[in-house]
């Protein structure tokens, strides 16, 4: 049978699961039409030109029609080789010409819907039904009033206190929220793309900056034009879902409610803006089973690029409507990594494709986002500040930064005898706290921060620190290292509460953060009591307070590990960034200005690194980035990024150390470690460039040979296969072929030549691993079957297990069930009743290629 017939054999039958109906039944007239001219008007044609003459001599593949049999829906079918998309321009064309709303594009495998009247084509699991579409109907956005909707900067603070201008006291009495000059211009610009016609909307801006304020006048704008009735907005964190809430709340609850979802789980329909974490939707497909594709009109994804990953991508595709992604992180970062050299499991590999996939999903395929406000802006502008970066490297992690790596030799065998050949083993920056430990090193780096930290311009004690550690052991480690210094070099003052962990493995972690913020971890006034800052001066970590944190009085940050993901480093820089008046939380006037004359005698060379604005008023300008691994000068060399540090890239002698090796080739060293450099630069304005994009030499020959543009316009993805086979495959000199671009990919399963042409036309992001696939075909199943969600888990792996164990597919295939008391995967099978065990076979029969899951 041709792709053809079997896409339209498919699509049949997934028309027919939706309730549409090729011949008059019980349940209604006939509502398909097959093959249907045209019947374009001239005058559409003459608004066309040329390119219409063969849409005018077509026909609809598919045309659906509403309750009283008027044109409604017009589907385009496509080949199973060809991608649904590749017909969109056709079908919008056939659209116009029926005076139809919605298109549905299909390939039998893979579908779009598109709503004309607000966006772009949103992939779908399963065919609408005629009342699914027809609620799309009910709401058609009234873009006029938002585009016109007037934004100033008390446009929150007018929900707030609609008549605040005529308190005199309002500024004394209550603190209101007035968004900046480029929040109003983010806003603005969603008004601008949505005036265009476009429906996905991207705010890259740094931590620090507001986004949730922001995100805050953007539900009201929707929500007061009509243009939303409820807004979901996603977090990937249940600390940020509180924080969510508590800030919507704060922002517009006087026209508006604010619910967590998972706290009103009965009650969510009354509420305009629901928060939830991305898990609550994804465990079980819930999100399928609980709600409509029309129950949000708006969706906010917070840190985009989390929110979205994986498998929740599909949370955030399956609700109709205008979508809005938020991120710290530029897609920039990514313009010097070499993908080729990166494996699958490698960390910038992850942070490369959601990147990647995040401003694809966002329609900025260009790269650019809708609105972009960056740490070089806020630091320009006066709203953030930038670091002091201290890099320090020891004798020890410049060797584990080498390229050689620290060499350890092998001791001698159990005889005592020597080796007949010397074996050594080395470790790398990624071994430290893993592989590799050094207590010495350990001591080191708490002793250089010590030494170095920025101190508390009131009290001169530490500046408030977090420190970011390997592991949640490493953690425990710094921690009790620290409160050792501080109770020699503090006698009496802190008692083993100078330093803290803040790990999930901690009672209570998640309110020791918030104490840490409200400067009472471990109590306050510790050095003076008329100034209010926490006792516990550091917080050692791991992941907890990377994102979502908000702590402006924070004046020194450490990173105790090396970092290869540009997302975290984003983040975790960003908790510093934020400006903060120190003299707020002194009680006494004598304090202030005993604190002011000491500060202003000593000058520039104040170590607390803060300037004085007015009397009431002691500022932090930078915070001190301690960096024991590199980190910096890792992210200069693979990114372009807002911070210019010249640094030098020592390379000490390679180190030999000989000793025992624990077991799982671990190592311990009690070699003495010292600093062998330490550095400090300030950043200036200038920040730091963010200039660069990978392409595959492939890519570039296929872009660049005009034979197949020609092809790529006329969408003729056939054509460009056999251009490439017979004109640039085995060529001198590069010798392209299939199997070397595989290989080259790194992914571990089977790629075709069509879904490496759709990659270099931008069809799709990047290509998908093997269980990313099947995650995406299970989600295909799953929204046509919908199997009760106690049977969720047994469907998934009986579905993942069949597609990619081909034992256990022989197994069902010959009924041989005995043999599955000794397979794996045999309790899926047991667990599921007997609709579902003959159900899912078929269907991965039906829809699914199993060839593309060999590696």
């Amino acid at each position: 049978m041709s792709k053809e017939a079997n896409a339209r054999i498919k699509i049949n039958k997934l028309l027919e699961e939706a309730g549409w109906r090729f011949f008059d039944s019980d349940y209604g007239l006939a509502n398909i039409i097959l093959e249907s001219n045209t019947s374009i008007k001239q005058k559409d044609i003459d608004a066309y030109g040329d390119d219409f003459e063969k849409v005018n001599k077509g026909f609809i593949d598919f045309l659906l029609l509403d309750e009283r049999g008027f044109p409604f829906v017009v589907l385009e079918a496509k080949a199973e080789h060809i991608h649904p998309l590749a017909g969109k321009e056709q079908a919008r064309k056939y659209a116009k010409g029926q005076n139809c709303r919605f298109i549905i594009l299909s390939n039998g495998n893979s579908h779009y819907f598109w709503d004309t009247a607000i966006g772009s084509p949103r992939q779908i699991q399963r065919f609408p039904t005629q009342a699914e579409v027809s609620a799309n109907i009910d709401f058609k956005p009234d873009t006029t009033s938002l585009t016109s909707e007037i934004i100033n900067s008390d446009y929150i603070a007018l929900t707030i206190n609609p008549t605040y201008k005529d308190d005199p006291n309002w500024q004394e009495n209550k603190k209101l929220p007035f968004l900046r000059k480029y929040q109003i211009r983010a806003v603005e610009a969603i008004k601008k793309d949505v005036k265009k016609g476009k429906d996905r909307f991207l705010f890259e801006m740094a931590t620090g900056t507001g986004k949730t304020l922001t995100s805050a006048a953007v539900i009201k704008l929707f929500l007061r034009t009509g243009n939303a009735k409820r807004v979901l907005f996603l977090v990937d964190r249940l600390e940020l879902e509180t924080q969510a809430q508590k800030a919507f709340e704060r922002y517009l609850k006087p026209d508006y409610t604010t619910v967590v979802y998972k706290e009103k789980r009965n009650d969510w329909r009354k509420a305009e803006i629901v928060v939830s974490t991305v898990q609550s939707f994804t465990k079980n497909n819930k999100y399928k089973r609980i709600f409509a594709p029309s129950d949000f009109d708006l969706v906010i994804s917070d840190e985009a690029h989390r929110s979205i990953a994986g498998n929740s991508r599909a949370v955030f595709e399956y609700f109709i409507g205008y979508k809005l992604g938020l991120t710290a992180t530029p897609k920039d970062y990514l313009k010097k990594i070499d993908a080729k050299s990166l494996s699958e499991n490698d960390p910038r590999e992850m942070e490369r494709r959601l990147l990647l996939d995040t401003y694809n999903i966002f329609g900025c395929d260009s790269g650019e986002p809708t609105y972009r406000y960056s740490l070089l802006d806020g630091v320009k502008d006066g709203f953030l500040v930038n670091p002091k970066v201290v890099d320090a490297r020891t004798e020890i992690t410049t060797q584990l930064l080498s390229d050689e790596g620290y060499s350890v030799v092998k001791p001698e065998n159990d005889e005592g005898e020597e080796q007949e050949a010397e074996t050594e083993d080395n470790f790398f920056v990624r071994d430290f706290e893993k592989k590799f430990f050094s207590e010495n090193t350990n001591r080191v780096f708490c002793e250089t921060f010590i030494k170095n930290a920025l101190p508390d311009p009131v009290t001169g004690e530490v500046g408030k620190t977090i420190i970011f550690c390997v592991s949640q052991n490493h953690a425990s480690k710094i921690t009790q290292i620290l409160n050792e210094y501080a109770d020699t070099l503090f006698p009496g003052k802190y008692d083993s509460d100078f330093a803290m962990q803040v790990t999930s493995f901690i009672t209570d972690a998640k309110q020791y953060t918030i104490n840490f913020t409200n400067n009472n971890l471990s109590g306050n006034n510790n050095f003076n009591d008329f100034y209010k800052t926490s006792k516990t001066r550091v917080c050692c970590t791991v992941g907890m307070m990377t994102t979502g944190y908000d702590c402006p009085d924070l004046l020194n940050l450490c990173l105790m590990r090396p970092i290869f993901s540009p997302s975290d480093f984003v983040q975790i820089k960003g908790r510093g960034t934020r400006k903060h008046n120190f003299l707020e939380e002194v009680k006494s006037p004598t304090l202030k200005e005993e604190t002011i004359d000491r500060i202003n005698a000593m000058g520039n060379e104040h170590p607390s690194a803060v300037w004085i604005e007015k009397e009431d008023k002691l500022e932090k300008n930078k915070y001190k980035l301690f960096d024991f691994f590199a980190n910096c000068e890792f992210f200069e060399e693979k990114f372009d990024y807002d911070e210019v540090l010249q640094l030098p890239a020592i390379r000490a002698p390679r180190g030999k150390t000989q000793g025992p090796m624990p077991s799982g080739d671990a190592h311990e060293t009690y070699q003495p470690d010292f600093i062998r450099t330490i550095e400090e630069e300030d950043i200036g304005f200038e920040g730091m460039r963010i200039d660069r994009m990978y392409f595959n030499m492939f890519e570039e020959e296929v872009k660049d040979n005009l034979e197949i543009a020609k092809l790529a316009k006329k969408e003729d993805f056939d054509a460009i296969e056999a251009y490439i086979v017979n004109h640039i495959f085995d060529k001198p000199q590069e010798y392209y072929n299939l199997d070397k671009l595989r290989r080259a990919t790194k992914v571990d399963r089977r790629l075709s030549l069509r879904e490496i042409v759709e990659k270099i036309f931008g069809y799709i992001p990047y290509f998908k691993s093997k269980d990313e696939l099947l995650e995406e075909e299970f989600e295909k199943f799953d929204s046509r079957v919908l199997p009760d969600e106690q049977y969720f888990i047994y469907a998934k792996n009986f579905f993942k297990s069949y597609i990619t164990d081909s034992e256990f597919r022989e197994i069902i295939e010959n009924k041989n069930y005995a043999l599955l008391n000794t397979n794996p995967n045999g309790e899926a099978f047991r667990k599921l009743p007997s609709d579902l065990r003959e159900k899912i076979p078929e269907y991965i029969k039906d829809y699914v290629s199993l060839n593309r899951f060999m590696a």
